[in-house]
């Protein structure tokens, strides 16, 4: 009898595999894709010899995460690049505001009305990521917080809806920008907690940048995938799990699946039934025959883009997304991987990856309002288009079981559900059933390349074996 099965190699799930065998556990994960990774993965979409990101390909919190930090992944492969500029936000002016390593720089970019503003916003937290990383992203009630002060700072200028704090700007170009950061959770800005959203992301690239793993988001699954395998685990792909008997014996069964995934397979019933899934995205990766052509210069530097140039539009687009309408002026997340990493095309073309918030389950296509929006603020983008691969809800959730609807957060987050994963819970990693346990970004810390969920569900399961051999 094996000691864990894990179900699912997405990061999460190999993180699981990994806290548990470097505990001298027997491991064995079983994914039910030919290749592993999960929303880490990367693949030829359009034309020869360039290589896309399907799902993730920035990792704000990947290179600050305290489960990666803890294993030698560098061993096996994985390198963070840098760009120049972390984030860039342009407007319809042709200028653009930055989310840059230095909060100067970035105060600097908002304007002399809200630099100051921000300055003091950041200054409480830039030099204590390390520890609020730990206290926010690690095993709720499991330990005192390193810095509790810190911790309940945080949480009063993090728990208010971001509407509430946009009021602390008086010019829009810091409120968008904001506004932007808040949206990669694919929550309207009128959320619960949301304030918080947005100053993470913030203070991790103050603190270590958004980096992109040589070679695309790929390397990062690898590399926990050979750790593993050193550690004497072992990884199955092409291996469907329709219910518990498919697998062998075990002491514990970890999922990296979404709650109704989890349910059906171990035969939970109604278990989650008050889950909620949040909107999707449509995504479209492309080739390209030069850079995109930013009108703006900080653009051209930075790996991620918003494309947002108000929190008016923003807030509608995300509202309307998540209320059950297709937005005609899409809020866009991109990212141009190839501007630091050369080896994602051939010489002198380039990947770029872009994606819009749609309603949960939409099957339509968003490729004409994607472009007007990017052409806008590059214009001329269409021109150097060679090819483009699109995908909507339906596509995502084929390629990933987890995005259900197209949720790239695997459950809606907003409302108390951004906090409370995947229910209630003094213990979320658990179930009812004893030895079957959950370590998607269903659960906490939620979504995102970090691979804290399946470090804290890992953590979960060790108590509770030990706990059985004390019995």
């Amino acid at each position: 009898m094996l000691d864990a099965v894990v179900v699912g190699a997405g990061p999460n799930g190999l993180t699981a595999a990994v806290e548990l065998a470097r505990r001298g556990l027997s491991v064995e994960v079983f994914e039910a894709k030919d290749t592993i990774g999960g929303g880490a993965r990367t693949e030829e979409l359009t034309l020869p010899g360039f290589r896309h990101d399907p799902c993730s390909a920035v990792h704000p919190l990947g290179i600050g995460s305290p489960a990666f930090r803890g294993m030698p992944l560098d061993r096996y492969g994985l390198e963070w690049l840098h760009p120049e500029l972390p984030m860039a936000h342009p407007f319809d002016d042709g200028t653009a505001a930055v989310l840059a390593r230095s909060v100067a720089e970035t105060a600097a970019s908002f304007g002399p009305r809200d630099a100051g503003t921000y300055r003091r916003l950041v200054a409480p937290y830039v030099n204590k990521w390390d520890v609020l990383a730990r206290d926010f992203m690690s095993l709720p009630l499991s330990a005192l917080p390193r810095d509790p002060v810190g911790l309940a700072r945080f949480g009063l200028d993090g728990l208010p809806p971001y509407a509430w704090t946009m009021r602390r700007f008086r010019d829009d170009r810091a409120r968008a920008l904001m506004a932007g950061l808040v949206g990669h959770v694919i929550a309207p800005l009128s959320g619960v907690a949301t304030s918080a959203v947005g100053l993470v992301f913030a203070l991790a690239a103050h603190a270590n940048g958004w980096p992109l793993p040589r070679g695309g988001s790929q390397s990062i699954a690898d590399a926990l995938a050979a750790y593993l395998r050193d550690l004497g685990g072992s990884v199955h792909t092409g291996f469907e799990v329709k219910r518990l008997d498919d697998l062998p014996p075990a002491r514990a069964y970890v999922f990296d699946t979404s709650p109704t995934a989890l349910a059906r397979i171990a035969g939970l019933g109604r278990a989650y039934e008050g889950y909620r899934y949040g909107a999707g995205v449509f995504k479209i990766d492309y080739a390209l025959d030069g850079p995109v052509p930013w009108t703006a210069a900080e653009p051209r530097r930075a790996g991620t883009v918003q494309i947002g140039p108000s929190s008016r539009e923003i807030g509608a687009a995300l509202s309307q997304a998540s209320g059950g309408t297709a937005p005609e002026t899409p809020f866009l997340i991109t990212a141009q991987p190839s501007l630091v990493d050369p080896s994602r095309a051939p010489e002198g073309k380039h990947v770029f990856w872009a994606y819009g918030h749609v309603p949960n389950g939409w099957d339509g296509d968003l490729t004409d309002a994607i472009e007007r929006q990017i052409e806008r603020f590059a214009p001329g983008f269409r021109d150097r288009v060679l090819a483009r691969a699109t995908a909507g809800p339906p596509q995502l959730a084929a390629h990933n079981a987890n995005y259900v609807g197209g949720d790239i957060a695997c459950g809606a987050a907003r409302g108390l559900q951004l906090l409370l994963r995947p229910t209630l819970s003094l213990s979320p990693y658990t179930t009812r059933h004893p030895s079957v346990f959950l370590c998607s970004s269903a659960t906490p810390p939620g979504p995102g390349v970090h691979g804290m969920s399946g470090h804290n569900a890992a953590k979960a399961v060790w108590r509770a074996l030990r706990k059985a051999d004390r019995g």
